[in-house]
């Protein structure tokens, strides 16, 4: 009864909740989301440096979290190329110059805290021609409005940068004293012109004060409470943001160092100066505001203006645009044809009249135009998730409860949806060795394939690479990124090709013919020990690896930052795996063919005593694996040991999936679901799952962490499986059977990557 009432409700779930309505709801979600987020930056503005600047949160103890943007971890070297030839002034008191030290350290590690504390401090690095000048201005008076307008006059070079602030002096000076707060206002008010002159050609920071820790301030400085540093601020903000200056050129309010204060005072050793932690954060986030323009880093996206559309993008929404437009007035004639053919009453016999013809089947320009009218909705929801400022982006933070929590959740789905099963290799993998795994598979699956089928025609071939990649070559249009880059398509291609010419090479060998002749098995396992020698001499001679992919146009499809180290990395990370998947199918389809092996269900793969043995061996195997991955500290030692033992936990998990009978007849239908969509969801987790080229996060629910994950997640498997079957529609369409037919589409397909190679260069061009 209780499996009659499960199935029974799975059912009902089913009848009212496919896969359809999930889309449905995705697609409803995308347009909520997208129209709140488009308000939120009408009426609150999309200027990613005002919250840069003013609002944020701690992820952790010491990683900092802007409101909507990603802030970059600037380098030395990186530090350098931005600053270059620039001139940075600090001016103001004791914490200015804290700013001022945790800024040159940016720029060179090596600086020590030196020099007259309460004077002026000047750094040089002659390298970069970098000039960062400390100025000790105390206190806000005419001593430093007459600095300042020296630097309006033409006589003084202007800084490049300028940060400033003070105001503890005073309070402390004047014993907090009201006649102080007046004469504060006084002076900044005339100092205010002066730094919006400067503002029209340098970038003016005005730091407001830190709170203070009161239980922790000496006596001398007891009369500097928040309650008047707060005053003070109030005072500094309604002045220099005052309405009746120019916007565009005002000087910028350095806020967010207050927030960071309020979290990390009290590990203060005075009660006053913020730790050296907090001080570097603040130096990262005035770097970030200024550097992040010029050096355009992808995980950077605080103050980083939306990049302009390239030519190609600009084709590419041309042709999404038309293609919508064709299918609505494709659509719109079939919807008028069938109503004038619709069944009318004859008003005579008082009868139903049928139509005189039928309504016609969808023709073959209609389902290119409603697949590509899709795929261009999808394209736009891929260019607004992770090109555009309208969703928010986050830097990346692991905890555990972010990682186990949805883990285990998908796990328990993965338990609850199993059935009954005849499939011999559902291969789960390790995480440790997923794309290792998934590279067993295509040796495993395409060797079965051409060894059983003997199927060598170029129409196989031609349906297996549209299908590999032409998500890849949407994107790499549409969000300009280079075909390398999405690295595991390219890498899963050329190793196709490899086992297609492999097997499909003189003398072509396949089951059909080696069941005649035993000696063939010898021949195949020969072209396979050729096959292994050239890997291990190409995983060990980097020089002729490259050589082979720089020429053109190869070079365009394995070059990434301009040479093809990156694509031999890849390649050689998991060598042999393929490899191992094509030996392993060659073994298991010979001992299948010669039934060797039982795969009845419920019965043992290998007789009771060989299947306990290698069960054994299997568990063993596995744990160890795991336990040398997870202790594994050296990345370097692990890359070199990765290609040779990778195999040895997969196999193990094929062995433990299969060689017990009972473990064998089931599988998760959940799972088998992922499966199918399984290189979609590798490739669409770039850009709509992570953000910024999956260096951040995708935030389309602000402020709900695991909310936004599940919201997130929903709506990236349904557009996985969307382009998994817009892909799998077009193949049909692309690559027909008719080879005659296939020859004018492979030219054609030859002609657009022409026009790609051509444009692409002339985008090139007008970069440099």
């Amino acid at each position: 009864m209780a499996a009659l009432a499960y199935t029974l409700g799975k059912r009902e779930i089913n009848y009212y909740f496919s896969v359809r309505s999930a889309k449905a709801l995705a697609l409803g979600a995308v347009l909520l989301l997208t129209a709140c987020h488009a308000a939120s930056r009408r009426y609150r503005g999309g200027d990613t440096c005002e919250y840069l600047l003013s609002s944020g949160r701690f992820l952790g103890e010491q990683v900092w979290q802007p409101h909507s943007c990603m802030m970059h971890k600037y380098k030395n070297s990186e530090a350098k190329n931005c600053l270059i030839d620039k001139h940075v002034v600090f001016i103001g008191d004791s914490r200015i110059r804290q700013l001022f030290y945790s800024f040159i350290k940016l720029i060179n590690p090596q600086v020590k805290e030196e020099g007259n504390k309460h004077g002026n401090i000047p750094f040089e690095d002659k390298s970069a021609s970098i000039k960062v000048d400390f100025l000790w201005y105390p206190e806000v008076n005419g001593s430093m409005r007459q600095r300042i307008k020296s630097w309006t006059e033409g006589s003084v070079a202007k800084p490049h940068i300028i940060v400033a602030g003070a105001a503890t002096w005073s309070i402390k000076i004047h014993n907090g004293s009201n006649e102080a707060l007046t004469q504060y206002k006084i002076n900044i008010t005339s100092i205010a012109p002066l730094l919006e002159k400067l503002a029209k050609s340098s970038d003016v920071y005005w730091v407001l004060q830190d709170p203070v820790y009161e239980d922790m301030l000496s006596e001398s400085r007891k009369m500097i409470t928040n309650e008047k540093i707060d005053a003070y601020n109030e005072a500094a903000v309604r002045i220099l943001n005052s309405s009746s200056r120019n916007s565009k050129a005002k000087v910028k309010m350095f806020s967010v160092s207050k927030l960071i204060a309020q979290e990390t005072i009290m590990k203060s050793a005075d009660g006053l100066h913020l730790p050296e932690s907090s001080r570097d954060t603040n130096a990262m986030i005035l770097m970030n505001v200024y550097c992040n323009k010029i050096m355009k880093p992808i995980d950077g996206s605080c103050c980083q203006p939306q990049p302009p559309l390239t030519l190609i993008q600009k084709l590419a929404f041309c042709f999404f645009t038309l293609s919508i437009i064709g299918y609505l007035i494709i659509n719109l004639i079939h919807r008028n044809n069938f109503r004038k053919n619709k069944s009318c009453t004859d008003l005579e016999s008082g009868e139903e009249k049928k139509p005189a013809i039928s309504t016609p089947n969808v023709s073959t320009l209609e389902m290119l135009l409603h697949s590509f009218c899709k795929l261009g909705l999808i394209m736009t929801y891929f260019y607004l998730c992770d090109r555009a400022n309208l969703f928010m982006k986050e830097n990346k933070f692991y905890t555990h409860s972010s990682f186990f929590i949805p883990i285990v959740y998908i796990l328990v789905l993965g338990v609850f949806y199993t059935e009954n099963t005849k499939e011999f290799l559902p291969v789960y993998m390790h995480i440790r060795v997923l794309v290792a795994a998934y590279l067993f598979q295509t040796g495993y699956g395409h060797f079965s394939y051409f060894w059983i089928k003997g199927d060598f025609a170029v129409y196989r071939v031609c349906q297996v690479l549209f299908r590999l990649n032409f998500l890849v070559v949407v994107l790499c249009i549409v969000m300009d990124r280079p075909y390398q880059f999405y690295y595991f398509v390219p890498l899963v291609t050329v190793w196709f090709m490899i086992i297609y010419a492999t097997l499909a090479i003189w003398p072509q060998i396949v089951q059909k013919k080696a069941n005649g002749n035993c000696l063939w098995h010898f021949g195949l396992l020969l072209k396979l020990i050729c096959l292994l020698t050239c890997i291990y001499f190409l995983s060990y001679s980097q020089g002729a690896f490259e050589k082979i992919f720089s020429f053109w146009p190869l070079s365009k499809c394995f070059e990434l930052n301009g040479n093809v180290y990156e694509w031999w990395f890849r390649w050689k990370l998991d060598r042999y795996v393929v490899f191992h998947g094509m030996l392993f199918a060659f073994i298991y389809l010979a001992l299948q063919k010669r039934q060797m092996i039982s795969e009845g269900k419920g019965d043992p793969l290998f007789s009771n005593r060989v299947s306990n043995v290698l069960l054994f061996i299997s568990i063993v195997s596995f744990l160890t694996y795991s336990i040398w991955a997870s202790s594994c500290k050296n990345k370097t030692e692990c890359n070199e040991l990765h290609p040779s033992v990778s195999v040895v936990q997969i196999l193990a998990f094929v062995l433990i999936r299969n060689v017990p009978g009972y473990v064998r007849s089931v599988y998760s239908s959940f799972f088998a679901w992922f499966g199918k969509i399984s290189l979609e969801l590798f490739i669409c987790q770039y850009h709509i799952w992570l953000a910024a080229d999956t260096k951040g996060i995708l935030v389309l629910i602000p402020g709900y962490p695991m909310f936004n994950v599940l919201v997130s997640t929903f709506i990236f498997v349904c557009v996985a499986h969307e382009i998994s079957q817009i892909t799998n529609d077009l193949a049909q369409i692309v690559v027909p059977k008719d080879n005659s037919t296939l020859l004018k589409r492979l030219l054609c397909i030859a002609g657009f990557f022409s026009g790609l190679l051509l444009f692409s260069a002339m985008q090139d061009q007008s970069r440099h």
